[in-house]
């Protein structure tokens, strides 16, 4: 799990929010969910966010780029086959597809496109990052992105802001480290509240984000 300078520079690249691949119009359903009054303060905040990272998308996510990193057959029909509502499946792709092209352009790597966590797996292995700490550090940047568009959207503030993202790091490391080495066939979860959420933004309005 030993990580050096270089690998560890090319991560903070990919995930910085000037690497292009658009994450900060989408919110996972966060929109929804706070126009509910079910997100509302720092600790819902981070509830609804460790719910997401244990049980839904979070642990998804790590499964899928441990797939995609050791070439598992499926890994991109699974990725796409798993998102539970239409906006859902455009933020995972419009991502990944984002990251693909630029990563393409950038490194000459061999990256088709699909669901984010897939394209990612793919390109960590070409770049030759070690697979627990690169999802590690993608699945703070995804948090950090959410606390970043509940700021947005309730009086959140810098402050509290960092305290949500502080206390949800060790919950990223630690859904990285037990899930990344899963397979395929243990996709799932039950995110339900987060799932209907992502649902329900399709008819919100008005509204800031596109998932």
């Amino acid at each position: 799990m030993t990580i050096t300078t270089e690998q560890l520079l090319t991560l903070t690249q990919w995930l910085s929010p000037a690497y292009p691949v658009g994450a900060f119009v989408f919110s996972h359903g966060l929109e929804s969910a706070i126009a509910d009054a079910q997100v509302f303060d720092k600790d819902s905040l981070i509830a609804w966010l460790s719910a997401v990272l244990e049980q839904g998308a979070g642990r998804n996510d790590a499964i899928l780029i441990g797939a995609a990193y050791r070439g598992d057959q499926g890994a991109a029909a699974y990725g796409a086959a798993l998102q539970p509502a239409r906006e859902r499946l455009l933020e995972a792709r419009s991502q990944g597809a984002a990251f693909a092209k630029i990563t393409r352009d950038v490194r000459g790597y061999d990256l088709p496109d699909a669901v984010f966590p897939v394209v990612f797996g793919w390109a960590a292995r070409q770049a030759q990052l070690p697979l627990v700490p690169a999802a590690q550090v993608y699945l703070q940047a995804f948090v950090t992105n959410l606390v970043q568009g509940a700021q947005r959207l309730m009086p959140l503030g810098q402050t509290r802001a960092q305290q949500a993202i502080e206390a949800l790091s060790p919950i990223c490391a630690q859904v990285a480290l037990e899930n990344t080495g899963a397979s395929l066939q243990d996709l799932g979860g039950f995110a339900l509240a987060a799932d209907i959420a992502a649902m329900r933004h399709e008819g919100l309005q008005p509204r800031l984000f596109r998932s």
